[in-house]
């Protein structure tokens, strides 16, 4: 399969999944809202009258949440992330780093045929970098200080030919909209969790287990209803960050051979996430919930240094020693290549 194959199935395959990713972000939380509802409701059969909960209010005002928040992630989240991590915008660049960015920024996005996307500096010594936003118009790339303290020319040129890579691949649009709606699930969860599991649970579950008794296979459905309600509470802000961390992990290699095909230097993206993985202290200044965004783990976790199930599940990132012996085989073949033309050794296989 070519590159360009490989490239348009992405960007298809991005754009569906923003769409679903959307629509499921929004139906999970009228279930939360009108799940809890039909519990009420189920509950409170045969009070007086007047005493019965016959308004879903908990869904109505869940979904309104969920959809608002999808709105606000789909035009505001990048902004957010941003944010978050206290970037400055490099408007008029006031030192030759500054002036290196810029210029190589806007080099490496004629290489990969895209409008130059908006430039921030993140005041923190460890070395990353992270692209955002929801299209190559509104897209946003990211440097630590380390970075640019790190990385030579030809090694800045490789690391922002991986975040042009997603851009280009429509990554940032999902991942963007994941790192949004991971932090408003969590934020709801741990807010029902402080309200459910400290007041009302124990109230829940005496109320629920004598009607069971009762009524027989009702309550039963009831009680389980009420089992399933709880553990989608408990478990949404796991699932969430897991789906988060498999995102990303799976679009690492892409970006990094994509990099190495804008700048026809496979070695100098190699040698950029050496310097990366070899800094001593994590990235500070980004977000746990933005951390599927970056070129490298920013919170130096050890499950990256393994590869398998467990690792994909559990990791933001493909182990930095894979990614660098990828790039350095397509510099061997590349090298190869350029011998043979010139007659020097058989072709490569």
């Amino acid at each position: 399969m070519s590159d360009a194959v490989d490239l348009f199935s992405q960007q298809q395959a991005n754009r569906s999944r923003s769409h679903w990713l959307i629509a499921g972000f929004v139906l999970f939380f009228a279930w939360l809202g009108f799940g809890g509802d039909l519990i009420l409701l189920e509950m409170s059969r045969g009070e007086p009258a007047g005493s019965q909960w016959d308004v879903p209010l908990f869904g109505l005002v869940l979904t309104t949440y969920g959809a608002a928040t999808a709105i606000w992630a789909w035009k505001a989240g990048s902004g957010a992330i941003l944010r978050s991590t206290g970037a400055n915008q490099i408007t008029q660049p006031s030192t030759e780093q500054e002036r290196l960015l810029v210029n190589v920024v806007e080099e490496m996005c004629v290489a990969a045929g895209l409008p130059r996307p908006s430039i921030w500096v993140v005041a923190d010594g460890d070395p990353n970098a992270f692209a955002t936003g929801r299209d190559e118009q509104s897209a946003a790339i990211v440097v630590t200080q380390g970075l640019l303290d790190t990385c030579s020319r030809d090694e800045l040129q490789g690391v922002i030919g991986h975040e042009l890579a997603h851009i280009k691949n429509y990554d940032v649009r999902l991942m963007t909209l994941l790192a949004a709606m991971v932090g408003a699930i969590t934020l709801v969860s741990d807010y029902m969790h402080r309200i459910l599991f400290q007041r009302g649970t124990q109230r829940a579950l005496g109320a629920v287990v004598p009607r069971g008794r009762k009524k027989g296979g009702g309550g039963v459905v009831l009680l389980l209803l009420l089992v399933l309600w709880l553990l989608s509470w408990l478990l949404a802000p796991l699932i969430s960050r897991m789906l988060a961390l498999g995102v990303s992990r799976k679009r690492e290699y892409l970006a990094d051979a994509m990099s190495a095909q804008f700048t026809r230097n496979p070695m100098a993206l190699a040698s950029a996430l050496e310097k990366i993985e070899r800094a001593p202290a994590p990235t500070r200044c980004i977000t746990r919930g933005a951390a599927h965004l970056c070129i490298a783990d920013p919170l130096g976790r050890r499950v990256n240094l393994r590869e398998g199930w467990l690792a994909d599940l559990w990791g933001t990132h493909p182990p930095m020693a894979m990614r660098v012996s990828r790039l350095r085989g397509m510099a061997f073949r590349e090298q190869k290549r350029a011998r043979h033309a010139s007659g020097e050794v058989a072709p490569v296989t």
